[in-house]
């Protein structure tokens, strides 16, 4: 198997449930990988490609919501699909409100399913893209000095180098040395470009931190 070809994965303690669901998606293009029950699932080693979930809710241990809820937000980039015989409103808003990507009540169109399937593929793509874009950000960040996060922080603050060089006590050419290497090694284009970095790095506080 390719390490770039998509997987999903199929819970459903109905064997004949995952036997069909897993030919259907193999000869549709993707990777699929069967479990009988959440915890099974929940022991397989953990993958970082295109990937999806087609759960059950009702499972004889954990069952779908409560699986749903342990990993929403240890596994991102892994949309979930509910499939269930017995579906309801209430349990099918509160699916949807906790981040799932379909919700198909038993029987379903194998067309239905496909095609919550390719669009799931299609988020998690997207979210390992921003992921990895993410990750790089980090290791740049790290490779910068205890000195460099400082003028960081205080250039994305919106002072001058004249302005920061008063208040870390170094002068104008020094900070203009700290910021060019700041912006070599965050490869960033421009200042505007260096406010964004700093805005997908720190979302909440929205300013880097001065602490190493």
């Amino acid at each position: 198997m390719s390490q770039d070809l998509p997987i999903v994965f199929v819970v459903d303690d109905d064997p004949s449930v995952r036997e069909s669901l897993k030919a259907l998606l193999e000869v549709s293009g993707w990777h699929a990988e069967t479990f009988a029950s959440a915890q099974e699932f929940l022991a397989h080693p953990r993958v970082f490609v295109p990937r999806c979930l087609v759960l059950d809710v009702s499972l004889p241990d954990i069952n779908g919501l409560e699986l749903q809820r342990q990993i929403g937000a240890d596994r991102i980039g892994m949309p979930i699909i509910f499939i269930t015989g017995y579906g309801d409103v209430p349990m099918t808003v509160k699916a949807m409100k906790a981040g799932a990507a379909e919700f198909l009540t038993k029987p379903f169109d194998d067309e239905v399913l496909l095609v919550a399937v390719g669009h799931a593929i299609e988020q998690s793509r997207a979210a390992i893209s921003l992921e990895m874009e993410l990750r790089t950000l980090r290791d740049h960040y790290a490779l910068l000095s205890r000195r460099e996060r400082e003028v960081m922080a205080l250039v994305i603050s919106g002072l001058m180098n004249k302005q920061i060089g008063f208040k870390l006590g170094i002068s104008e050419i020094t900070v203009k040395a700290h910021r060019g290497r700041v912006m070599e090694k965050m490869n960033a284009r421009s200042l505007p470009d260096l406010v964004n970095m700093n805005a997908r790095l720190n979302p909440s506080a929205g300013v880097v931190t001065r602490e190493a």
